[in-house]
């Protein structure tokens, strides 16, 4: 079997670094037999950052970084000299990104903007020399702090791909022909279930120089909330998409039966995702005629807009390009 270099998901071990420890030490030279406290500041231990780069797709590149240990503070020097802090550790990774700790569940950090930059893990503290506590009761204290500890453990980074629009359907619903057609992208196309197995992005371009981004996103089947199929590993993708599109087939045996089932597996994963904008598209509707677009049209519900598309044809595509870019722009409104 073919291995994917689409990684939207790493599980890795990270230590942020140990603070470095405050010294105790009384300044001592030829010339001063008996000087106070000069012990100096441990350095601070190097952070774990995470840093957005809209150049990256995938997680693939941290695949293979089981352990990210940053490096520890020094310790300080005499005559009051701060150790050196541990130099930071940047993990590139691409927009969409989230940390989450496997013991907890909790969310550690997330990443949408290009450029932006997160202190994942901090770096200890470094302790405080003697000096600091110097008072005039006590000119020579004979006590300084060692370094915090930094944070370490299992985290799990994942990705949830950026799209304006969610392509959303069963297998072969022709989710990739439709991609192919609109944009420039080239996913993988056969006439056979599952041939999409990870996302697909492409840019339509839109009229007068403006576009949007699309995702074909591998098919749900019925219990993908449940984690059958692809499960859980597409339907995390559809929690960023602001617009959904639901492809049906025109050949489909029950074509209100197969919305519904497509939207009961997102309110099985997450209830808001119905709380999404969303359009139906009706593919490979080449083969149908005036009377069966009708009878079509009266299974579809009243108040979610419905179009009927042949992306072999290019029929309709105009009109649900238009509709997919005032759906876009009437969510950016609100």
């Amino acid at each position: 079997m073919e291995k994917s270099n689409f990684v939207d998901q790493i599980r890795v071990y990270c230590r942020s670094g140990h603070g470095g420890a405050g010294i105790k030490h009384f300044l001592r030279d030829k010339f001063t037999a008996k000087g106070g406290p000069d012990g100096g500041d441990g350095g601070r231990g190097a952070h774990i950052i995470l840093k957005g780069n809209r150049n990256l797709w995938t997680l693939l590149h941290l695949r293979y970084h089981k352990n990210v240990l940053a490096e520890d503070g020094e310790s300080g020097g005499h005559n009051k000299c701060t150790g050196r802090s541990g130099k930071d550790i940047i993990l590139e990774v691409p927009l969409g990104t989230i940390v989450i700790d496997e013991e907890t569940g909790e969310k550690e950090a997330e990443v949408l903007e290009d450029g932006q930059q997160v202190i994942w893990l901090p770096g200890g503290k470094g302790g405080l020399g003697n000096h600091n506590f110097a008072t005039p009761t006590n000119q020579a204290p004979e006590h300084a702090q060692p370094g915090m500890p930094g944070v370490e453990g299992w985290k799990v980074l994942e990705l949830k791909v950026l799209a304006d629009v969610g392509l959303v359907g069963f297998p072969n619903a022709g989710k990739s022909t439709l991609l192919s057609v609109i944009t420039a992208a080239k996913p993988k196309i056969a006439d056979y279930a599952f041939t999409t197995i990870t996302p697909n992005l492409g840019i339509v371009e839109y009229r007068d120089g403006r576009s949007f981004c699309i995702a074909d996103l591998p098919g749900i089947i019925e219990g993908a909330a449940e984690g059958r199929g692809l499960g859980h590993r597409f339907l995390r993708h559809i929690e960023r998409n602001p617009v959904l599109l639901f492809l049906i087939p025109a050949d489909s045996n029950d074509h209100r039966k197969e919305f519904e089932i497509l939207l009961n597996e997102l309110e099985q994963y997450n209830e808001e995702l119905l709380h999404k904008e969303m359009l139906i598209a009706i593919s490979k509707s080449d083969m149908l005629d005036d009377e069966l677009k009708q009878a079509i049209s009266a299974e579809m519900p009243d108040n979610i807009p419905h179009f009927f598309i042949s992306s072999v044809a290019q029929k309709g595509l105009i009109e649900l390009k238009d509709a997919l870019w005032k759906a876009l722009n009437t969510k950016e409104e609100e």
